[in-house]
Parts: C-alpha cells; sequence; structure tokens
C-alpha cells in the first residue's frame, strides 16, 4: 500500500481546501464543496473564502445569506457553521443524535431524568410562531415547566440540539454586528428537513463521507469522526469502500480516499496564505500534523489566526488600528517574509475596503 508523506498530505489539504491555488468558483459553489465553514466567529468565514476564491466579493455571501441560499446553523462538531440550505436540510437529521449526547455532555446532571423528546415538542411549539427568538428568551418561555436545569443549559440544549434552528441576519453578514435570533431552520428555508431513512439504511453518512474525502482527504476514519463528530460512520465507510481507494501515512494508518481527487505532487509550491480562527482545514482532521506542528496544535482550538507559509502554520495574525500584525512562531527565510507582507498588505486592504495596507511583521522567536 502507498504511503503518503507528511508533505504529500498537505500539498492534498491545500489543494482539496482551494488553497494551493484560488479557485475561480461561484460562493456558494465553494461553501457546499468545504463542507461548510466554520463560523461561530461571524466574520471568519469571509476571510476564509478571500484567501480560497479568486475576486472573492464579501456582499455576494452576505447576499447569499439574506437570501437563504446559505445559513448558520449548529451542525458538526455542535458547532456553528455557515453551510448551503440544501446541506443544512440534508444534514440536519443526521447530527441530531450527536448534537443531543455533545449538549448532554456538558450538562448531564442538569438533564438527569428529563424527558428530552418532551422539552424538544414544547421548543418547537413555542417557535413555530415564527417570532425570532434569542436562545436566553427561548429558555424562559419553559423554565417554569423545567426549571432544573437553569435558563443556560435549557437554551443550549433547545437551540444547540433539540430545534433545528438558522440564525437570522443581519448575524453574519459583511462588517455588520447583530445579536443572535433563531427562527426555525425549516420556516426560514421553506422546506422540511429530510427525514432519516425509513430503512435503516445511511444515506446521509455515505454522502458524508464522499464530501469530507474531497475537501479534506486522503484522511483515516478517525480524522472524519473529528470533522463531523459523528458516530456510526465505519458502517457509512464500509457501504461505499469498493469506490474508494486506499494508502497509509507515515504512522501506519490506513487512509481512506476518492480515486479522481486531486493528490499534487510533494514539491508543489505552496502560497502563503491567512487563515481566520477554528478553520477547517486544520480542526477539520483528528491528526493535524499535515498542516500545523504538534507545538502548535493549541493554536488550532483558541481562536487563533494563523499564517500559512510553504502550506504549514508559521505565524498568527491579528488586526489592530487597521493594520494586519503577524507574530512568525519560527524564523522566516527573506523570501518568504516578503511574501507574507505581500498577502498582508491585500489583507489589509480587503478588511478595510482598500482604506488600509498597512502592514506590522513582528521579530521570530529566537
Amino acid at each position: 500500500m502507498t504511503v503518503l508523506d507528511t508533505r504529500a498530505l498537505n500539498r492534498a489539504t491545500l489543494a482539496r481546501q482551494l488553497l494551493l491555488d484560488r479557485a475561480d468558483v461561484p460562493v456558494l459553489d465553494a461553501v457546499a464543496h468545504l463542507g461548510g465553514l466554520q463560523a461561530q466567529e461571524p466574520q471568519e468565514p469571509f476571510v476564509g473564502l478571500w484567501s480560497r476564491l479568486r475576486a472573492f466579493d464579501p456582499s455576494v455571501l452576505s447576499d447569499l445569506l439574506t437570501g437563504r441560499r446559505v445559513v448558520r446553523t449548529h451542525l458538526m462538531r455542535r458547532t456553528v457553521h455557515l453551510v448551503t440550505a440544501d446541506d443544512a436540510l440534508a444534514w440536519r437529521a443526521r447530527h441530531d443524535t450527536m448534537l443531543r449526547q455533545r449538549v448532554r455532555g456538558t450538562y448531564r446532571r442538569e438533564f438527569d431524568g428529563t424527558d428530552l423528546g418532551e422539552l424538544s415538542a414544547a421548543g418547537l411549539a413555542v417557535m413555530a410562531d415564527g417570532e425570532p427568538r434569542s436562545m436566553s428568551e427561548l429558555a424562559r418561555a419553559l423554565a417554569d415547566r423545567w426549571p432544573t436545569p437553569g435558563t443556560r443549559p435549557l437554551g443550549e440544549m433547545l437551540i444547540a440540539a433539540l430545534v433545528p434552528v438558522a440564525q437570522m441576519p443581519p448575524r453574519g453578514l459583511w462588517r455588520t454586528k447583530g445579536g443572535v435570533r433563531n427562527v426555525l431552520l425549516a420556516s426560514w428555508l421553506g422546506r422540511e428537513i429530510d427525514p432519516p431513512s425509513p430503512d435503516g439504511s445511511d444515506p446521509v453518512g455515505q454522502a458524508l463521507v464522499r464530501r469530507y474525502l474531497a475537501a479534506f482527504g486522503p484522511a483515516a476514519s478517525a480524522d472524519l469522526r473529528a470533522w463531523c463528530g459523528l458516530t456510526g460512520l465505519p458502517a457509512a465507510v464500509a457501504a461505499i469502500r469498493e469506490e474508494l481507494v486506499t494508502f497509509r501515512d507515515e504512522r501506519g494508518r490506513e487512509l481512506l480516499d476518492l480515486p479522481d481527487a486531486p493528490r499534487p505532487d510533494p514539491g508543489t509550491p505552496a502560497p502563503v496564505r491567512f487563515l481566520p480562527a477554528f478553520d477547517n482545514a486544520i480542526l477539520g482532521y483528528h491528526d493535524r500534523g499535515r498542516i500545523i506542528d504538534d507545538t502548535h496544535r493549541g493554536l488550532s482550538v483558541t481562536g487563533a489566526r494563523v499564517v500559512l507559509v510553504d502550506g504549514r502554520v508559521a505565524a498568527t495574525w491579528t488586526v489592530a488600528a487597521g493594520t494586519v500584525v503577524v507574530t512568525p512562531l519560527r524564523p522566516l527565510r527573506r523570501a518568504d517574509r516578503t511574501a507574507v507582507a505581500e498577502q498582508a498588505r491585500e489583507l489589509a486592504s480587503f478588511l478595510s475596503d482598500n482604506d488600509s495596507d498597512r502592514v506590522e511583521i513582528a521579530d521570530a522567536p529566537r
């Protein structure tokens, strides 16, 4: 079985994630290809798409949100994702059990003995009037009947797990601030959520495997689960295994892939790319060594924005007073430092609507 080293996996990831070459595809198609973008920080998906698409216009993504073609909702790993309307409706039921388990895992004692089916029905009944509500408003509407959990746990269970909702604009629009106001997902999109397969098969799980490999492969089953948080996917993998090819990484793990997906030559040059907080190019794997050193792995879960140099995390970045501030994690070669500065200037212009191209690169650690 062919062994793919870390650099080969890195270049495959960059190609699948549209980070090796900026793509000329519509924004909606990019969101679909990527399987959504993690979006608990409302402005971060705009940077993620700017780094991936040529001539990205942020107003297009805002228009897709207001036009209900994309939606912000709790999905993979119980985090807020920006996904296409079609994917939200097709995938939500498959994520239902995982969402409940993850909230219950956080608040096990608070929901001990609670009938979640009854709580779900009550939450749906309240939201059926079409009135947008915050998490706490929905929780307070039901707190008299379920006083034990407390407002925060009750709200999280309802909004993040039991009641499929969408976060309404202006939340998530470009350069716009707005609190979280939730409406029923099916009402917002004008279509019902796809029900689970009646015969017990898992066509959605099989589709998720294919979609994940198209955007993240080659990858191990543990990576797939780290991306979505779902159980039961080994059966979905087994059902489509004849469609797949297999490799091994340097640790001996079996890697799954689609036969015709891009696997560039490991020597392919990789341009500097700026990634937003919680980008799935990093979080979409259990073994993140293909893109970030173990020493810096913690950055991927603390919300640090990172810079890729030669395909790997080499710096963090922030914005202060219109200036993109880059902090290297290691010494950068002169050519790399120049490339980082050039991309940082372009990013500063993008974020400021061409009002600033100021860049500051801090000294590297010694």
